[in-house]
């Protein structure tokens, strides 16, 4: 069954220093004041931190999924997906790595695995 945003606020709720921001009618999470994921203002795709390095072939091994950031947001560790082909463990792997990019490492025991 493919997630909803409401799916992926109740796991990026908990997380430790995670908040919600609406910031121009996107739903943001944020960590301080570094957004580490977003959602498109349809909340049928999202954006999650992601290594740079890594997001290329990310997305050509699964196109129908991921899809590189806009131009403006390249220089960003950052990758994005349609959320409707995700099940809810995919979603939760990829939220919690995203959250776990812009914590600091101690705080991952808490993050409720």
């Amino acid at each position: 069954m493919p997630v909803t945003i409401a799916d992926v606020r109740a796991v990026a709720a908990g997380l430790p220093r995670s908040y919600e921001a609406i910031v121009r009618d996107r739903v943001k999470f944020r960590v301080g004041s570094i957004v580490w994921l977003a959602f498109n203002p349809e909340e049928t795709e999202m954006g999650f931190a992601f290594p740079k390095e890594e997001r290329a072939a990310l997305v050509a091994s699964e196109p129908e999924v991921f899809f590189m950031p806009r131009p403006s947001d390249m220089r960003f560790n950052w990758v994005e997906c349609h959320l409707d082909q995700l099940d809810e463990e995919r979603m939760r792997e990829l939220v919690l790595d995203a959250w776990r990019m812009v914590v600091p490492q101690r705080l991952w025991p808490y993050a409720g695995n």
